[in-house]
């Protein structure tokens, strides 16, 4: 099995660029996990791993036994091969966010996020964002949507890489547990008319209290940053525009707080299913 001691290796230096330039993960079609649940998560979501590197003082071996019998028959379907390296504590750190992700990372390939890969039901519960920019706040929503089964998230005119660090970490996984797609917003909404997918727009402007809506029908839910709101397009051809009431003095709240609440107020109606 191969073994690299050195943080200075090329092969290093080429993931520590992973993780911190988009350009890189662009041009490469790859990027890093770190932790073995999130691993296992990317798997069970049919992403290709290229490589593992594991610290073999902090992974054991019935950790690697197991996770490697987990990951054969996704591997087989897949058709790809997974190299395993032993990294020494140095490089280890070099890479990790976390000192308590199990001593193990994996390189693994982006995939494709177009609106034709998403697979909807009949009756689908979509969640969008439109320009959201801080990764926690994605991260935090793509919790939310794993949480309640929503069946697509669309992420609408798109200002920070899907696959930033800060999202695969602060997601706990949820990046792989959820279809997801990105687009402009001109081509999320002539997708949702083209299915026939109601759209409700949270935002200020000629607005209906949320929860006196119907969600039980294809929904799409949708939301924007906390700073500008959404683009008029949103606005304007929403099935309807929806508000949180709120009691106290300020007007709007985290928007990952805000799309939780709307999220489990549609599968309330839909009697959780």
């Amino acid at each position: 099995m191969k073994q690299i001691t050195s943080a200075q290796n090329p092969f290093i230096k080429s993931l520590v660029l992973l993780q911190e330039k988009s350009k890189a993960r662009k041009q490469s079609g790859t990027f890093l996990i770190e932790g073995l649940r999130e691993i296992e998560l990317a798997l069970k979501g049919n992403y290709e791993l290229e490589t593992i590197l594991f610290v073999p003082e902090i992974t054991t071996t019935s950790i690697l036994s197991k996770f490697s019998a987990e990951a054969q028959p996704n591997r087989t379907k897949l058709n790809f091969q997974i190299d395993f390296i032993e990294i020494s504590k140095e490089v280890y750190q070099k890479l990790a966010y976390r000192d308590t992700t199990e001593g193990i990372l994996a390189v693994a390939k982006t995939k494709s996020l177009s609106l034709t890969d998403l697979q909807l039901p009949e009756n689908p519960l979509i969640m969008i964002m439109e320009a959201i920019e801080k990764p926690g706040n994605i991260g935090a929503m793509l919790r939310t949507c794993d949480a309640a089964n929503i069946d697509a998230v669309i992420i609408a005119n798109p200002k920070t890489d899907l696959y930033n660090p800060n999202i695969v970490r602060s997601s706990v996984g949820c990046l792989f547990t959820n279809q997801i797609a990105t687009a402009s917003t001109e081509e999320t909404i002539a997708f949702l008319q083209q299915n026939n997918i109601n759209f409700y727009s949270a935002t200020l402007q000629n607005s209906t209290a949320y929860h006196t809506q119907n969600y039980t029908q294809p929904t799409a839910l949708v939301v924007g940053t906390e700073a500008t709101g959404l683009s008029p397009l949103w606005r304007d051809k929403a099935t309807q525009n929806i508000i949180i009431p709120m009691q106290g003095e300020i007007d709007s709240m985290n928007v990952s707080v805000a799309a939780a609440i709307l999220i489990f107020e549609a599968k309330r109606q839909r009697g959780f299913n």
